[in-house]
């Protein structure tokens, strides 16, 4: 009994034992899922799609305006600003990518009158403050660009006191690439210079 015991935990030994060198191997493209192959295969295409085209443009301090109501356009500061994508040339950003857009514009104006004989002689009694942001497209004959938002509002001052208001709008609009966005404003010479108070910008949403 002893012999025949041993004899069979011998060839239960034998059997359990396997050769993995003769086993069939998957290979690794039968294995790994294919977004995760081809990051192995090649990793430093990772992370390179392109930005979404986006901007976003503070108001050039250094400019300055004439004492006059006429409606002008706004510099903005390129050093301070954040373009990808897009392209920024003497006021107005310019598109690289047709799409659909996000475009908005905040002006805020202000008027204090420090004692300055100058500044106290500008009746600000009755001043309209208007915002607008106009659309330059590639596709028109015309030069003419057309008005793409308007706001604003007729504001009777103190020309005692301190004065401030603020002008925001946005809108979504398709752009086509070579197609341009910039704003003007009436009265710009009241401008608030500081760069959260008077910017401008876009981000394109989807095809």
């Amino acid at each position: 009994p002893r012999h025949v015991s041993r004899t069979t935990t011998s060839l239960l030994s034998q059997r359990s034992e396997v050769d993995l060198s003769t086993s069939p191997h998957r290979s690794m493209e039968e294995v790994q899922p294919e977004p995760v192959l081809n990051a192995l295969k090649d990793p430093a295409k990772k992370g390179k799609c392109k930005p979404t085209p986006s901007a976003h443009l503070p108001i050039k301090a250094s400019q300055e305006f004439p004492k006059k109501a006429d409606s002008v356009l706004i510099n903005w500061d390129e050093v301070h600003s954040t373009v990808r994508n897009m392209s920024y040339q003497n006021g107005k950003l310019f598109v690289m990518v047709s799409g659909l857009y996000y475009v908005y514009a905040k002006t805020c104006f202000r008027y204090y009158n420090h004692g300055d004989s100058i500044q106290a002689s500008v009746d600000v009694s009755n001043t309209q403050l208007i915002q607008y942001v106009f659309h330059q497209s590639i596709r028109q004959n015309s030069n003419k660009p057309a008005v793409l938002m308007k706001t604003g509002s007729t504001m009777r001052w103190d020309n005692t006191s301190y004065n401030m208001y603020c002008a925001q709008q946005g809108r979504a609009i398709y752009l086509d690439k070579g197609d341009a966005v910039f704003v003007n404003v009436s009265n710009a010479w009241l401008l608030d210079k500081e760069a959260e108070g008077t910017y401008f910008g876009a981000i394109k949403m989807g095809n």
